[in-house]
């Protein structure tokens, strides 16, 4: 992507908390994404707390949230952003590519994670793809994640494997072709590919992407799929 993706299309620059309790981090994370026509950084926090009062302040649309802080880390900020404002993304800041943190850190919100000495075009990228509607995360482990969060749920949420999708609230029901590209997504098919796989362009796969996530109250596809699974709209098979 170029650096003017966004502000090519005349779309207001996506604006961006930056979470971490050391200086330095935070000083190169700004140094990486200032000059961006499409991104802004609208605030930093030190900690968790701090991060949770910057962003009922700012409203932006994308926290970048490191996970060990002082008073209130990664995970718990990460949840109560994700209670009180279900429509901010939060990317997690990694030292290690650990998959049961990063189970947890789905299970708390999170759209997916970047690494600390992620390159700056794979950091801006990774940005960008949360903000486009796409997934951060690698497709082998967005699946490995997400059928280890599917073999966690309660067997209510899993009814649907053998019967079909349960009855859900009339405000959240997706459409039989919503449904079948929520599955997709699940598989960790980029909208390109599920534009493939269905045969649509990728301008509709893309339309029906954006309407999953408007209906089920979530911010990204990756929770989207977590939410999916929790409400038996779809389901993956056990490891």
């Amino acid at each position: 992507m170029s650096d003017q993706t966004l502000a090519a299309n005349g779309a207001d620059p996506a604006r961006i908390v930056l979470t971490d309790d050391h200086d330095l981090v935070r000083a190169g994370l700004k140094a990486m994404l200032s000059g961006m026509e499409d991104i802004k950084i609208v605030g930093e926090a030190a900690n968790g707390r701090e991060a949770v009062e910057v962003c009922g302040r700012v409203q932006p649309d994308l926290m970048l949230m490191d996970v060990r802080m002082p008073e209130m880390d990664g995970l718990a900020a990460t949840r109560e952003i994700k209670s009180r404002w279900p429509r901010v993304s939060v990317l997690i800041l990694t030292v290690h590519e650990n998959q049961d943190y990063l189970l947890e850190a789905l299970k708390a919100g999170a759209a997916g994670y970047v690494l600390k000495d992620t390159p700056r075009t794979q950091l801006v990228d990774s940005v960008r793809s949360v903000l486009g509607g796409e997934s951060s995360l690698d497709q082998k482990l967005a699946t490995q994640l997400l059928q280890r969060l599917a073999t966690d749920l309660p067997e209510p949420a899993k009814e649907n494997e053998n019967h079909g999708p349960r009855p859900t609230d009339p405000t959240e029901t997706l459409t039989p072709r919503e449904t079948e590209v929520l599955q997709l997504l699940a598989r960790g098919l980029s909208n390109q590919e599920v534009s493939r796989e269905l045969v649509v362009s990728v301008g509709t796969a893309k339309n029906h992407v954006q309407h999953i996530i408007s209906k089920l109250g979530v911010s990204d596809r990756t929770q989207a799929v977590v939410r999916g699974l929790e409400m038996g709209i779809i389901y993956l098979p056990k490891l």
